[in-house]
């Protein structure tokens, strides 16, 4: 019998980075990828994309090391807020309400099996565009900005985990998140997982971490639109000193074009080109690839991931031994 299916979770709300360098995280998101600044306080800066509707998509707050501060889900509504809430209380995981934040009401926080921290929330802020940002086309937030090679919005993040399993049982059984695709190693286990709460392919990913880590943050993703655009931001991030860390290519997981580089504060950032493909079907199947799959399932065309790839996230490992160890 068809499992009924959870609304809950509407979609993926904003993202909370960590970066030792925020004066030039904050340079790389703003002048590069065009994005808004909305407000600063304290150690924070709160940025959107000029098609983020909601005040803010990330949040830039200064620390010792780069890494996830929190991720961020809007309810479809207050009721499911409640719910969602009464079910995380029930697993332990649950950390409490917060009020004092900015762009959006009380949101529940609470850890994933691994301890990735997030938050739930329902109210939230909309921004409103000042006189000389305003637009006449009334379906867009803002006018497309005009410095760098502006992103148009939040897409998705991607963690990693010391243990695949109960991270996407907890995703899957308290947020109702659906699986979309994985990859299934010969052992039995998976490798990674892409799920979602709308018809992208995902919202979230979560990735087995090799080097033992736990609640680590492989990427955060901006979404274009264009493929052009990555062609286009590639020369800017060149001439800017800006480290290309994979791409262009073309995942044949998600079908998605992308670029990663990694931000002044060493944070990870993906950017596609276009969305891959989107699900529709209510009793869609998850997509199984195996080990043998995989080279068409990471690299559809394009050059291969550096060796460091899987291994790279924040806060960083040093893997140096590891890296050794498989030449």
């Amino acid at each position: 019998m068809q499992k009924e299916p959870m609304f809950d979770v509407h979609q993926l709300a904003h993202v909370e980075i960590f970066s030792p360098k925020p004066d030039e995280t904050l340079w790389f998101f703003k002048e590069l990828l065009g994005m808004e600044e909305t407000v600063r306080k304290g150690q924070s800066v709160y940025l959107r994309a000029y098609e983020d509707f909601y005040h803010h998509t990330l949040k830039i707050t200064e620390a010792k090391e780069p890494g996830l501060g929190h991720v961020a889900w809007r309810t479809s509504s207050p009721q499911a807020l409640e719910r969602r809430v009464k079910a995380i209380q029930a697993t332990g995981l649950g950390k409490g309400w917060l009020e004092d934040e900015e762009g959006h009401g009380a949101a529940y926080q609470f850890i994933t099996p691994d301890g990735h921290k997030m938050e739930l929330l329902w109210e939230v802020e909309y921004w409103q565009a000042p006189e000389h940002l305003k637009t006449p086309l009334l379906n867009r937030p803002q006018k497309r900005p005009t410095r760098g090679v502006p992103v148009r919005r939040l897409d998705h993040v991607n963690l990693m985990a010391h243990e695949m399993k109960p991270n996407v049982d907890f995703l899957m059984d308290q947020l109702g998140f659906n699986l979309r695709e994985h990859i299934r190693l010969n052992n039995g286990n998976d490798a990674a997982a892409w799920l979602s709460v709308s018809p992208l392919v995902h919202e979230i990913a979560m990735m087995g971490d090799p080097l033992g880590g736990k609640a680590r943050m492989h990427h955060i993703c901006y979404w274009y639109g264009f493929p052009q655009n990555i062609s286009d931001i590639c020369d800017v991030f060149i001439e800017n000193g800006i480290k290309i860390d994979a791409g262009p290519g073309k995942h044949g997981i998600s079908q998605a074009y992308f670029l990663y580089v990694i931000e002044p504060g060493g944070n990870r950032v993906e950017l596609f080109g276009d969305p891959g493909y989107l699900i529709f079907d209510p009793a869609w199947k998850p997509i199984t690839w195996k080990e043998e799959d995989l080279a068409k399932g990471i690299i559809w065309f394009g050059s291969q991931l550096p060796q460091e790839f899987f291994m790279y996230g924040t806060p960083v490992i040093d893997n140096t031994q590891e890296v050794a160890s498989t030449k």
